[in-house]
């Protein structure tokens, strides 16, 4: 009864996902999978359930998403802790991810184990997708924020993934010595004037250092594709997230800075051109 009434709340709140995420923090709430909410369907809440919910209930109506309140999220099927200074991951930058993946898998790779960088880390959830992927690679995260890498960290541990990962506060990729065989980013391309438009649950919540690109946007590429071109290894590639209608500056950016465009940029499931990459000059 109590996901029933939560759900019609939300609904008349404007909340798009009422039942979802009624369902989601009714169970938070309770601590119960789906399985033993059906069971326990009929049962009255504690004092303690109730105001628990209660307040989930009047965060997520405020605008807070659920995965803030939760204090977690899923990326690439992994279970990732987030902070006040990450972003909740979206499954858009799991593009990131299948395109790094397919430009490792189709061309040969060196005997040595592979490197990997991921410049600006935030919760780690490129990084670490990458890792459970790619059992014999090394990854390196930074991000500007001792918080952040605190995070990224935490998440390393939960997931063993730990002795695999380091961890460089710095900026963008200033503290890193190559070469790395993948360099991989979701830096922050949001239009500074835009960001006060965006829906609350992002503009209110997510780490505004962590969205803001500057006046067009690619403030952050700038900076952090001619750092990356030079730690990259010969035939090394970069692959980096980038919002709707940037693809083609990123790749100016990416020539600029010498590297080639083996592949064209790859569309999330909403057809935008999600990611983009740029491949070092083999030997």
């Amino acid at each position: 009864m109590a996901r029933r009434a939560l759900s019609t709340h939300f609904g008349n709140g404007s909340i798009e996902s009422a039942e979802l995420d009624a369902r989601i923090l009714v169970g938070a709430a309770l601590g119960l999978d789906l399985t033993g909410m059906i069971a326990a369907a009929n049962r009255h809440l504690t004092s303690e359930e109730a105001a628990r919910l209660e307040n989930f209930a009047r965060r997520r109506l405020d605008g807070e998403p659920v995965a803030r309140i939760l204090g977690t999220r899923e990326f690439w099927g992994l279970p990732l802790k987030l902070s006040a200074a990450t972003l909740v991951p979206r499954p858009d930058t799991e593009t990131v991810v299948e395109l790094a993946l397919e430009m490792l898998r189709a061309a040969p790779r060196p005997h040595q184990p592979l490197r990997i960088a991921d410049i600006g880390t935030g919760s780690g959830a490129i990084l670490l997708a990458l890792l459970s992927e790619l059992p014999d690679a090394f990854g390196v995260g930074t991000d500007i924020s001792e918080d952040a890498l605190q995070t990224a960290r935490s998440n390393a541990v939960g997931l063993k993934l730990v002795d695999r990962t380091g961890f460089v506060a710095c900026d963008y990729a200033a503290a890193l010595s190559g070469p790395f065989g993948l360099i991989v980013s979701n830096p922050p391309y949001i239009r500074s004037a835009e960001i006060a438009g965006l829906a609350t649950e992002v503009s209110g919540h997510d780490p505004h250092a962590a969205l803001d690109g500057g006046m067009d946007g690619l403030d952050a590429y700038r900076a952090l594709i001619p750092q990356a071109a030079r730690l990259l290894a010969p035939a090394g590639v970069l692959v980096v997230e980038v919002g709707q209608g940037q693809s083609a500056d990123i790749e100016g950016f990416m020539t600029a800075s010498g590297l080639t465009l083996p592949v064209p940029a790859k569309a999330d499931l909403a057809g935008i051109r999600r990611a983009v990459v740029g491949r070092q000059l083999p030997p």
